[in-house]
């Protein structure tokens, strides 16, 4: 952050008389040679005077000892954000001002106009967030070894800018959930069409959220996004049609199962036979064979069909209730 810190205070050892009360100005070097405050920017990582192509300083000094002292400063500050929210979150960072050496009872600070101090260019603009407002604070910091000291507040309300996310994360996130859903219009005798289509979903899905967690820092929360992402990520893309369960079925053969009551015609009944290892006599409602399994019928046909109107379902409450809490 580049900014013009201006400070305001009278020193009657520089007054001077003068017949139409006008100021005099002067570079940095008389700075040297006088009192100024010793401002510091509290949490600062990086802070500097600008020098091109000499120091941005001036002092102007009044007939009656007032005195304004400017210099241009860039500051490289800290900020504690809370990403639970991220990309739809909203966050309030503060600059910092006090001085060095002198206590509250040696130097007072204070906003000369409040929050009117403050003067911005309305062109300026970041690149992820969108700044809300701004406003100023004083208050006392206490250190244990050296006493109070008068601290200067600036606050800022910054929101990001959700565009980018919408088109590098939210919307291919949502292409692939719903390419997922392509499997329950495919019959279910495709095997190689419905497996790749669920492998290449899913391996769509894990390169969204690398790269997302691969620009942010490492916090131990769970953000916003990673609700999004992995939430219909495990629920719905892991649908009936793509899980691989650990049972022995087959489609029904009229040759080996019989036709059950069946007509013989010439399409293939929309049912699968599973048996199912049972680890536990007590199972009932069900026969149990001599081998330990339990032979049920499952209509694959109706699975799809239910699907195709649950899980789209499902995915579109999830993301009403998503929106209307994070937005």
């Amino acid at each position: 952050m580049t900014l013009y810190l201006r400070h305001y205070w009278k020193d009657e050892r520089l007054s001077f008389p003068s017949t139409n009360n006008q100021s005099m100005t002067f570079d940095g070097r008389l700075v040297r040679k006088i009192w100024v405050p010793d401002m510091f920017f509290v949490h600062s990582k990086r802070s500097f005077i600008h020098d091109t192509t000499t120091d941005n300083v001036m002092l102007r000094v009044y007939p009656d000892g007032k005195v304004l002292y400017s210099l241009r400063v860039t500051v490289t500050a800290m900020c504690n954000m809370d990403l639970s929210r991220f990309p739809l979150d909203t966050q309030t960072c503060s600059l910092e001002i006090e001085s060095y050496a002198y206590t509250d009872d040696d130097l007072m600070l204070y906003w000369k106009k409040g929050n009117e101090s403050l003067k911005t260019d309305e062109r300026i603009s970041l690149s992820q967030f969108l700044i809300q407002k701004f406003h100023t604070t004083t208050k006392l910091a206490f250190y244990s070894s050296t006493g109070w000291y008068n601290r200067l507040y600036i606050h800022f309300t910054l929101r990001r800018h959700i565009f980018f996310f919408l088109l590098q994360t939210y919307f291919p996130a949502t292409l692939m959930v719903m390419l997922s859903w392509v499997s329950f219009w495919i019959d279910r005798r495709a095997v190689p069409a419905r497996v790749p289509l669920g492998i290449t979903t899913v391996l769509t899905m894990s390169t969204i959220i690398t790269g997302v967690n691969a620009s942010m820092p490492r916090v131990s929360y769970i953000k916003a996004v990673d609700v999004y992402l992995w939430l219909p990520c495990t629920c719905g893309i892991s649908h009936p049609g793509q899980i691989m369960m650990n049972t022995s079925y087959s489609d029904v053969d009229v040759n080996t199962t019989g036709n059950y009551g069946m007509t013989d015609t010439t399409e293939r009944p929309e049912r699968i036979l599973a048996q199912l290892a049972l680890g536990d006599d007590r199972t009932t409602g069900q026969v149990k064979n001599s081998r330990g399994y339990v032979t049920i019928w499952i209509d694959t046909h109706a699975i799809d069909k239910y699907s195709r109107v649950i899980f789209p379902g499902a995915y579109t409450l999830f993301n009403i209730i998503y929106w209307s809490i994070y937005s």
